[in-house]
């Protein structure tokens, strides 16, 4: 046999792949896949289960009931994306909701802040600009004094709650003491049967706006590079604390963009941050198919991980089992999808 034989079916031997091999392979490369199919067998599951699962009434409940939580998981996907993370992110969206609130709020309301009865446009644009500061806070504490982004964003956590309840006296201001604007994006329309709220379509725009953007420009190239391999990252030419530093930005402007979001969806504004924002966010993101250690994700498959907390959520509750139950559930997907990731990542090339 010759030697140019020998060494062709050597490379057709070591080219050959296991079925499971295969599978492996295409959840690398498509790491949307694997939370898509956990989502599908879901909605299967919880539809056999209950047939009021899928009545649009309850399909519209379970969309209104993302969006919070959806928007968010876009600011926590791209600091994740770097290798990062964010413990701070209910907070600072409390931050800005009550900043913008406190603002609008009529002046006619009783015990309001002498910056009460502002245009609320401009109360809108101020909330989103303090949403954009707690990530310039966060980034320049990570990227120039080299501190871990877990304990940055633990202390600011702890910095932005007690700002809130300072600044804002700890009042919830209610619905009918705010201009209409305020509450816009919890409007709902009809399509059908099926109410679609304002808020979940700003929600999507973004996912594309932002999926576009990490995928067709530099710097959605950047961040992948940054959080796959930094020091790689920083020889090819990236400056690698910059791109840390302007996630952080970004982040902090969905972040106040999702404070306005959430006075619409709850029609009103509470200074207390939900104490399971952080966690539900970061369950999103690694559900979706996102890796914990950073470079490997899409924005798809974060929509999908913050359908599949709220469709658990909801299929159990419709199930009739306790709300241990339902935080259970999400904790074990949560195990399983950093396990899946662990397994993905070992693929060969």
């Amino acid at each position: 046999m010759s030697t140019a034989t020998t060494t062709d079916l050597a490379e057709e031997f070591m080219e050959r792949r296991t079925p499971l091999q295969r599978v492996q392979g295409v959840l690398h490369k498509y790491p949307y896949l694997s939370p898509l199919i956990v989502l599908v067998v879901a909605v299967i599951v919880f539809y056999l289960l209950n047939e009021r699962f899928l009545l649009p009434q309850n399909l519209s409940f379970m969309t209104q009931q993302t969006v919070v939580v959806g928007t968010l998981a876009i600011a926590q996907t791209l600091v994740i994306l770097t290798a990062g993370i964010d413990l701070s992110i209910g907070a600072a969206t409390t931050l800005a909701q009550m900043t913008m609130a406190n603002l609008a709020v009529f002046v006619t309301a009783s015990n309001v802040l002498p910056i009460a009865g502002q245009n609320p446009y401009v109360a809108i644009f101020i909330g989103i600009l303090v949403g954009v500061l707690t990530g310039v806070i966060n980034g320049f504490l990570i990227v120039r004094l080299n501190l871990p982004p877990f304990i940055v964003t633990l202390g600011t956590l702890s910095v932005f709650t007690a700002l809130t309840l300072i600044l804002f006296k700890a009042r919830t201001i209610q619905a009918p003491e705010m201009p209409e604007v305020m509450k816009w994006l919890g409007n709902t329309f009809q399509i059908g049967e099926f109410q679609l709220m304002y808020g979940v379509i700003l929600m999507l725009i973004m996912y594309v706006i932002f999926g576009y953007i990490l995928k067709n420009t530099a710097w959605g190239l950047h961040v992948y590079a940054v959080g796959d391999d930094p020091n790689a990252a920083q020889l090819s030419g990236i400056s690698t604390k910059r791109v840390i530093f302007s996630v952080y930005v970004v982040s902090g402007l969905i972040i106040g963009i999702a404070g306005w979001l959430t006075i619409g969806r709850v029609g009103s504004a509470s200074p207390n941050p939900d104490p399971l924002l952080n966690l539900d966010t970061i369950t999103a993101v690694v559900i979706g198919g996102t890796s914990l250690f950073g470079g490997r994700g899409t924005l798809l498959g974060t929509l999908i991980g913050a359908f599949i907390i709220t469709v658990v959520q909801n299929g159990l509750s419709l199930a009739g089992l306790d709300q241990a139950y339902r935080v259970l559930a999400i904790g074990v997907l949560v195990i399983i999808a950093v396990a899946v990731d662990q397994w993905i990542r070992r693929v060969k090339a």
